[in-house]
Parts: C-alpha cells; sequence; structure tokens
C-alpha cells in the first residue's frame, strides 16, 4: 500500500466513509448518499483534503477515470449514430443520387462519404477496389461530402451529373481516375475533363449539374453526415455502424464479413 504525507489510505477511506454518514448515523436511519449543502465548511475543506491526498497518493485514478470517460463517450456515441442509421436506412442506403457500384442486390452495403480532394480518400480508393473483388456480396455505395472548400463542392456537382450517364463500372472508371489521377486540386475544370475524356455528352451534364435534383441529392447527404457526426472523409458505414478514417483494406473487410456473419461491424 501506498504511503505519503498526511492521511494514509486506511484514513482517507474512513474519512470518506464517515463525511457519507454524517447526516443518517446519529438518526438511526439507513445512510443516504449526502449533498454539498448538508457538509460544514469545516468538513468540506477536511473532503478536500483526503481527495487531493488520494489523488496525490494514487495519480494512476485520473488516467484510469479519463479512459473510463472515453469509453463511455465512445458507446454513447457509437449508439446515437446506430440510432440515425436505423431512422435515415432509406437516404443511406439507397439514395436514387448515389453511385451504387459492386453487387446491387448484395447482403451487405458499404457506404462511402468522401471528397474529391480528400488523401486519405485517394489513399482508400485501392482498398476499396481490392474490397469489391474480395466481397462478391457487398453493395458498395459512393456519397460525395464536400467538405474541403469550393472546389470540392464543384466536382461533387460535376460527378453527380456524370452518373445520370455512366453506370455501374463506367462510372466507377470516372471515379478511379477523378479520385487517384489528380495531382492537385480537383475542381470544376478537373471534373469536367475528366468526363470530356470517357465521351460523357458535356451540354448533357451541364444542364444536369445545375439541376435542383442534383443540389437536392448533395444537401441531403451533407445533412446525414451532419446527424452522423462526422467530421471528416473517408467515412464510412456498414451494418447499423459508423467507421470513421482510411482504416485500410484488413479491417474494413473485417467489418464487412463481421456484417454477414452475425449482422453487425464487430460480432461478440
Amino acid at each position: 500500500m501506498n504511503q505519503g504525507r498526511g492521511r494514509s489510505i486506511p484514513a482517507i477511506r474512513s474519512a470518506l466513509a464517515g463525511l457519507g454518514l454524517l447526516a443518517a448515523g446519529l438518526c438511526g436511519t439507513q445512510p443516504t448518499p449526502a449533498t454539498a449543502a448538508e457538509f460544514t465548511a469545516a468538513q468540506k475543506s477536511e473532503m478536500g483534503g483526503v481527495i487531493r491526498d488520494y489523488l496525490l497518493q494514487n495519480p494512476e485514478v485520473l488516467q484510469d477515470a479519463m479512459a473510463e470517460l472515453e469509453r463511455r463517450q465512445k458507446v454513447q456515441e457509437e449508439a446515437k449514430r446506430s440510432e440515425v442509421v436505423d431512422r435515415n436506412a432509406g437516404p443511406l442506403f439507397n439514395s436514387a443520387g448515389d453511385a451504387v457500384l459492386g453487387n446491387p442486390k448484395g447482403r451487405v452495403t458499404l457506404v462511402e462519404f468522401f471528397d474529391y480532394n480528400c488523401g486519405y480518400c485517394k489513399r482508400s480508393l485501392d482498398d476499396i477496389a481490392r474490397l469489391m473483388k474480395a466481397e462478391p456480396d457487398m453493395k458498395l455505395v459512393l456519397k460525395d461530402f464536400p467538405v474541403l472548400g469550393p472546389g470540392s463542392v464543384e466536382a461533387a456537382y460535376v460527378a453527380a451529373a456524370v452518373r445520370n450517364q455512366f453506370k455501374g463500372e463506367q462510372f466507377w472508371q470516372y471515379h478511379q481516375k477523378l479520385l487517384g489521377g489528380q495531382h492537385g486540386p480537383v475542381g470544376k475544370a478537373q471534373a469536367l475533363a475528366v468526363a470530356k475524356d470517357m465521351g460523357a455528352n458535356m451540354d448533357q451534364l451541364q444542364r444536369d449539374a445545375a439541376s435542383p435534383e442534383i443540389k437536392a441529392s448533395i444537401q441531403g447527404t451533407m445533412q446525414l453526415a451532419d446527424a452522423l457526426a462526422l467530421t471528416g472523409t473517408p467515412s464510412f458505414v456498414v451494418g447499423h455502424d459508423v467507421v470513421v478514417g482510411a482504416v485500410g483494406f484488413d479491417e474494413l473487410k473485417g467489418h464487412v464479413d463481421n456484417v454477414l456473419k452475425c449482422g453487425k461491424a464487430a460480432c461478440s
């Protein structure tokens, strides 16, 4: 047992117990938690000294408390996000404005919130490509989440218009070229250039990019991301769970496999 200046641990425990009994012990009633108002100034000073001495002798308690606080906050955050996923399953997994790749009738759906200027999204591109090959029963939904400036917003609008012309594998090729092939900032000019190079109808594309339907689709994605408390890209939804960050192929595949196995991204 640790010893230090001032009170010993048994004395601290005794003092804490005694303070909790002050309001009830003399009356013969069962002990009840005391409020701050029930303590005298002297008792409050004594309690402060007891707590200070205990923490000085056992500073690891603070680390344990912070770790427990973080754990509880994470649990609460995950529970809240799961509720948002359940409430918004339609627009999250089956929005008409999103790109649908992989197996459209797959038993598990992976949703990616991405930005065409996101370096971590570029890094995840190969992981997603590998995952579609490794998981033939997976549906991939791409959601434009342009949070990195005006250029990202412009590129998102153009890409959404391209989806009206390019479907499935053809849009995947467009997505790969725009996300993975640019070495500088991506904006409207870059998004249009890739579309033109792939043979898109540019007049139709320009009209679609300015349509209220595409504006509403992207705004809907932004609202979903806000409800899920997403603060960056890439972020993924698989099953009822949210996975934040470029976590790599192995972790993403593990989540997908778990959903196929037990219906959750993490099986107990």
